[in-house]
């Protein structure tokens, strides 16, 4: 087992989590639990969800968010309930309706002045109230770290969207290096605004994505941005945009002034 947890288990249980057990039989535990009493079946699936081989982890995980209410409410009210396990139920089954993901924990240069190819439009956003959203934000309050890196370097839209927001910062780094990862979704990060330093170091250092103006535009107008990458992108602004950043109170003094002095030697 990946992660060790010291608890009471009974016999039925144990046929498919002890020590030397094949991945087959544990495997095979994910379905058999369906057919165990209500705490046998919570705790056989809770025991897998921590095991090391990734397709019994995954196939548990599945088990466990898939649990009937009636099973889940009944192991809840039992004695012998396990506070690990509690903690866990609660976090993916609440014991009442869907808490809003606005509530829910948060579980971390090739251009030049004539450069607009590539132009992005903002994403589209996650709906995070769609039920496949709900779905992978729940697994992901279940996967350890290594996991949610795998995740983020591989997953999809909803799970980047989720993994991004991880407090992590080695998971919320680690989206930015997905090779799905859209010029859209970085320009609607920079937008709403990057917390990690390494995210913006990573965004600063793919060329790719600097091509493109807008994000350009962004990262200059972002207080994240490193000074002077900022000026760099700044140099590479369309007059009507230099003028506006001349004029803005929302970016440091610094880019502001020098969007002046350009914007002066421009008109000499």
């Amino acid at each position: 087992m990946a992660e060790i947890i010291k608890f009471t288990i009974t016999p039925a249980v144990a046929t498919y989590v002890r020590p030397g057990t094949s991945v087959e039989t544990r495997l095979a535990g994910c379905t058999a639990a369906s057919g165990l009493s209500p705490f046998e079946r919570v705790t056989l699936l809770f025991c897998l969800t921590k095991d090391s081989d990734p397709a019994v982890r995954s196939t548990a995980v599945s088990g466990m968010l898939s649990l009937p209410e009636d099973v889940v409410s009944e192991y809840r009210s039992l004695q012998e309930a396990h506070p690990l396990v509690l903690e866990t139920l609660a976090k993916i089954i609440p014991p009442a309706q869907t808490v809003p993901v606005a509530d829910q924990p948060d579980l971390s240069d090739l251009f030049d002045q004539s450069d607009e190819v590539g132009d992005v439009e903002d994403e589209v956003p996650v709906d995070e109230q769609d039920e496949e959203y709900q779905s992978k934000y729940k697994i992901a309050l279940m996967l350890g770290t290594a996991e949610k890196i795998k995740m983020a370097l591989s997953g999809d839209k909803e799970w980047r969207a989720i993994l991004i927001k991880d407090s992590n910062k080695l998971v919320s780094s680690s989206v930015v290096k997905n090779p799905r990862y859209t010029d859209g979704e970085v320009l609607s990060l920079i937008k709403v605004g990057i917390q990690n330093d390494e995210i913006m170091r990573l965004v600063c250092a793919n060329k790719e994505w600097i091509k493109n103006y807008k994000i350009r535009k962004a990262l200059v107008e972002s207080s994240r941005t490193p000074v002077q990458n900022a000026m760099r992108y700044l140099s590479t602004m369309n007059e009507k945009d230099m003028a506006y950043l001349a004029k803005s109170k929302n970016i440091p003094s610094v880019i502001s002034t020098m969007a002046k002095r350009l914007l002066l030697s421009k008109k000499r």
